[in-house]
């Protein structure tokens, strides 16, 4: 019979999620993620396997509640396009001034189709194209997309433009530049431009 865990599990994931986001995969040991997790070597073994188990369910729950949770809070379906262009803002504007990046960008860098890691990035892209996608789908219902968008394709370079953010919100590029791209991609999708 196993013992039950004694630590709280969105903790420790919270933990090794910021560590792996901070550093990448290959530059996390196992003391950082002691120090992140709170969780002794022989815990984090038990518990997740190895170095690649902890990182496996720490992007499990980075895609559920980092990306879910943005989703949810800035872009919901209600919010249109406006919320999509809230969410795309709210990139330059992470917690404590923060510039990790994003653990799909940086995992796509950095291991590229690595067997364990793309499962995640596949998953974490096809959501924001999803919710892209219905964003845009439901603009051109409403009359508020631009004539003539093909939302399928606007999803994609909306897509395209929320990943090369997360790089250059990384990489130190000013935010209020990227701001400006931001509300000028947005501008070019409305439909007051067909009056």
């Amino acid at each position: 019979m196993s013992r039950p865990r004694s630590y709280d599990q969105s903790s420790v994931l919270n933990g090794a999620m910021h560590a792996f986001r901070r550093d990448g995969y290959q530059g996390v040991s196992i003391r950082d993620l002691e120090d992140a997790t709170g969780l002794k070597a022989g815990s984090i073994y038990n518990s997740f396997g190895d170095k690649a188990g902890l990182f496996d369910a720490a992007f499990e729950h980075y895609n559920k509640t980092v990306l879910g949770g943005r989703i949810d809070r800035f872009a919901p379906a209600a919010a249109g396009t406006t919320g999509l262009r809230d969410l795309f803002m709210s990139l330059m504007h992470e917690p404590n001034g923060e510039s990790y990046g994003c653990l799909i960008t940086n995992s796509a860098v950095e291991l590229g189709r690595d067997e364990n890691a793309y499962r995640h990035v596949r998953f974490g892209m096809e959501m924001l194209l999803k919710v892209f996608a219905e964003r845009l789908l439901a603009a051109q219902q409403d009359g508020t997309l631009r004539a003539g968008t093909d939302p399928v394709l606007a999803a994609t370079k909306l897509l395209a433009l929320y990943q090369g953010l997360l790089v250059l919100v990384r990489a130190g590029q000013d935010k209020q530049t990227l701001e400006r791209l931001v509300a000028a991609e947005f501008h070019q999708l409305e439909a007051h431009h067909d009056i």
